[in-house]
């Protein structure tokens, strides 16, 4: 696990030249088809080096849930270990940890009518109007998501007041589920934010580069169907480049605009990260970064036999 631009694909790759393994990506991005640069997914000498599952599995005109990728991660966890290796799970969307480790919660299912006025709600006021709405009635969760993740932000207002308890009470009171393997939690970390937001920065910058993710955000909108309300294109750096295109901003702002959105996710990663203790923090910016990632796991695996 870790923040974007930790260096997770290089030390996942590390590892698996030393122990024999396949990569489960914990990334709700990557699931997405077509959507290559902007991701930084890895390359196609990378998945070819080592087997790679949950990446271009959807068309970004869908949508993946927790629920799915909970399935998909355990049954591909049974498959990869079958077959002698070892399942590594590498990614940044700390929701998805969260839904693997512990299970799914009973959040009310969703109220057609209730959505439909928050959405109206949304578009008069604008989500960070919703946002503030939130921290009111439950600043926990308002505190982990992005002031414009609007799609976020309704459900838990929607929670909020259909049970009239915060979402992240629930979740909390949620009971843990026991899972048929053991996890060993490594958390890539910095041990100098700024170090972070440079690295951040230049590799935004590689995006930006001869065009390369306007290019590729150019094909997505040719395709006629897409629309920045979808998940797919509200993720960072996406929405930041239709927004471009959409002469709403010039090519300086969207570069301070998509450096910003980064930085925003790799601080609320974070903060996700600093909620689960059982982890083991290995700082990022250290050069012998992959090879302690893979003495933690060879360590982990000659205790267990």
């Amino acid at each position: 696990m870790g923040p974007t631009a930790s260096g997770k694909t290089a030390a996942a790759l590390a590892l698996a030249r030393r122990i024999p393994s396949e990569v489960i990506s914990v990334d709700s991005a990557l699931v997405y088809r077509g959507m290559d640069v902007g991701t930084a997914k890895p390359s196609a000498a990378e998945r070819a080096a080592v087997p790679h599952h949950l990446i271009d599995i959807l068309d970004p005109l869908d949508a993946y849930s927790v629920m799915q990728f909970r399935q998909d991660a355990l049954r591909l966890v049974e498959e990869i270990a079958g077959r002698g290796r070892l399942p590594l799970l590498v990614g940044g969307t700390m929701l998805y940890f969260k839904g693997l480790r512990d299970g799914l919660d009973a959040l009310p299912q969703a109220d057609p009518g209730l959505r439909a006025r928050l959405e109206r709600e949304a578009g008069q006021l604008g989500v960070p109007a919703l946002h503030a709405r939130l921290a009111l009635v439950d600043p926990d969760s308002a505190a982990r998501l992005n002031p414009n993740d609007s799609q976020r932000i309704q459900r838990a207002l929607e929670v909020h007041e259909l049970c009239g308890r915060p979402m992240s009470a629930l979740l909390a009171q949620a009971p843990r589920t026991t899972l048929p393997f053991d996890l060993l939690a490594l958390s890539l970390e910095p041990s100098d934010r700024g170090a972070l937001h440079d690295r951040i920065a230049a590799r935004f910058d590689a995006m930006l580069a001869g065009g390369a993710l306007l290019d590729e955000v150019m094909r997505l909108r040719a395709r006629g169907d897409l629309h920045p309300g979808l998940p797919s294109m509200r993720c960072v750096g996406y929405r930041q480049a239709w927004e471009y295109l959409d002469q709403e901003y010039d090519r300086a702002t969207l570069r301070e605009k998509g450096i910003a959105a980064t930085r925003q996710l790799a601080k609320r990663q974070l903060t996700w990260l600093r909620a689960m203790p059982e982890r083991v923090v290995i700082d990022c910016l250290e050069p012998d970064c992959s090879a302690r990632v893979a003495e933690a796991v060879i360590q982990r695996l000659d205790r267990k036999t």
